[in-house]
């Protein structure tokens, strides 16, 4: 699945990032646990979050993550914006809450990136 797929299946608005929508993801996480998405999530994933603070960039930055999805309609602020621009991590948001969103990707083929 692309980061286009990604967005489309989400009904997504791209924040940043519209010349990496090409790039593989290979599997998600839903969380608003930074510490369990250090714990769980592999590289190339997307990231399905409510929270909208800058520490969930720096998370992303970390592990790899290609792709944040800001579900319930949150919008990152503009310094969050410029941080994942110079990391290359797109954002995009959806008003989706996150139960859902994580459905939709996984009805599609996404599958979770824990390996327990």
């Amino acid at each position: 699945m692309t980061v286009y797929q990604v967005c489309k299946a989400l009904d997504a608005k791209v924040v940043c990032g519209e010349t990496r929508m090409d790039k593989d993801v290979h599997n998600a996480c839903g969380s608003d646990m930074l510490s369990d998405v250090l714990a769980f999530v592999k590289d190339q994933s997307v990231l399905l979050t409510g929270l909208c603070n800058p520490q969930v960039i720096r998370t992303a930055e970390m592990m790899d993550i290609i792709c944040i999805v800001f579900v319930r309609g949150k919008e990152p602020d503009h310094a969050m914006v410029q941080l994942a621009n110079t990391l290359g991590i797109t954002l995009l948001t959806t008003s989706h809450r996150m139960f859902s969103a994580c459905g939709l990707l996984y009805e599609k083929g996404l599958r979770g990136g824990a390996s327990y």
